[in-house]
């Protein structure tokens, strides 16, 4: 794929919209990238300082400012305060990350944006949402997964609960619920002409992705005791298990013909592949699997169940995930800028997403960016000379 430039990609099904992003971390900044990659002009606004100890990324490889074009600008002068509501009086979209009431203390909160602007959609991701007794304490991903009851259902039984890095509650309920609003309220939009405020809150996100677990609680088909359910490593035949070689595969042979097809070619006793849910044979079951998989290398056993329906599968790495044929035959990674990255996603079949790639002098020149706004070179030159905005 080729690398299309920040702030005019020219393809995608969101060319044409216009995007101010606040500057952040995590789920924020990952809307920011599939806006961009979607064909969306974001404009990301950056304080003077950079106060991030942690987590440092050289450019070549942020994906927080990739495909952006980046404005420079003091939010604590009423100055810079008034420029970015000019800019949001064009703009389609805001996308901010910050506690409650940030935004508001800084004059740039809904009530005053939107008045501007009533056809802008202001989305808001925050982990505990605008309102509640937790609203403003501070938190990260897994500060917010421990609220869902998601943390407390992953990982082996009689054992602590796993954090799943930062994907649930970040990227399934931050950045993906925040994308799933803004989509919709443009759709509203475009019937309505109307904007309206989204109020994600990452708790509420990632409670949402584990909808079906309450339905199972309810039902008396799912417990809350980690590790004893269907899907949770309680079962033996939904598991990772550890290979000759130090490695691990997978096992996720839920129904029974596929549960037959992994008896089959491991293989397990007879008394076991006539038994799959009797939960008496499961502590027996798990050993012998267990046994059996030690006995030859993660590749090895990738090779025997190879074109079966055993739902086997080796547990791959970053790096081999990229290299696997099956992404290789997709091109479900690129590599490009010098490093390999997840292909944007999803795909199109007639407004191809873009690639996105570090931004170019022209897309952090501030005369560039305000001039698509509609400010004259003046303005322009007198915002920088006073300090407004910067490089």
């Amino acid at each position: 794929m080729t690398i299309a430039p920040a702030g005019n990609p020219g393809k995608g099904p969101l060319v044409g919209l216009t995007v101010v992003e606040m500057a952040g971390l995590g789920p924020v900044p990952l809307a920011g990238l599939m806006l961009a990659e979607m064909g969306a002009r974001v404009v990301r606004i950056e304080r003077p300082s950079n106060d991030r100890v942690f987590m440092r990324v050289s450019p070549q490889y942020d994906l927080d400012r990739h495909g952006r074009e980046i404005l420079t600008i003091d939010l604590k002068r009423p100055e810079g305060a008034e420029l970015v509501l000019r800019l949001l009086d064009r703009a389609d979209v805001l996308i901010e990350g910050f506690r409650p009431g940030v935004m508001e203390r800084l004059g740039l909160g809904p009530d005053v944006a939107c008045s501007g602007n009533p056809a802008l959609i202001y989305g808001r991701l925050t982990g505990y949402g605008q309102t509640g007794p937790l609203a403003e304490r501070a938190g990260h991903d897994l500060t917010y997964l421990a609220y869902t009851g998601a943390l407390n259902a992953i990982g082996h039984k009689g054992d602590r609960p796993v954090p799943p890095l930062n994907l649930v509650a970040d990227y399934g309920g931050g950045t993906m619920m925040l994308m799933t609003g803004l989509l919709a309220a443009l759709f509203e939009r475009s019937r309505s002409g109307k904007g309206q405020v989204i109020d994600a809150s990452m708790v509420e996100g990632a409670s949402m992705l584990a909808a079906p677990y309450f339905s199972f609680l309810a039902d008396g088909t799912w417990n809350e005791q980690r590790g004893d359910n269907l899907l949770d490593s309680g079962t033996p035949f939904y598991d990772t298990y550890e290979t000759a070689d130090g490695r691990y595969i997978v096992v996720a042979c839920l129904e029974p013909r596929f549960f037959a097809e992994l008896a089959r070619l491991l293989p397990l006793d007879a008394r076991f592949a006539a038994a799959q849910y009797d939960r008496s044979t499961w502590d027996d079951m798990r050993a012998a699997i267990a046994e059996r998989v030690r006995q030859k290398s993660r590749d090895e056993w990738t090779a025997l169940f190879e074109g079966t329906e055993a739902c086997v599968a080796p547990v791959l790495s970053f790096s081999e995930a990229a290299a696997h044929p099956h992404n290789r035959e997709r091109q479900s990674h690129v590599n490009a800028g010098g490093f390999t990255r997840p292909r944007p996603a999803p795909r199109f079949s007639r407004t191809e997403s873009a690639l996105v790639g570090v931004p170019s002098a022209v897309a952090c020149d501030p005369a560039s960016i305000l001039a698509r706004f509609g400010f004259s070179e003046a303005e322009a030159e007198a915002l920088a000379k006073d300090g407004i905005v910067g490089r």
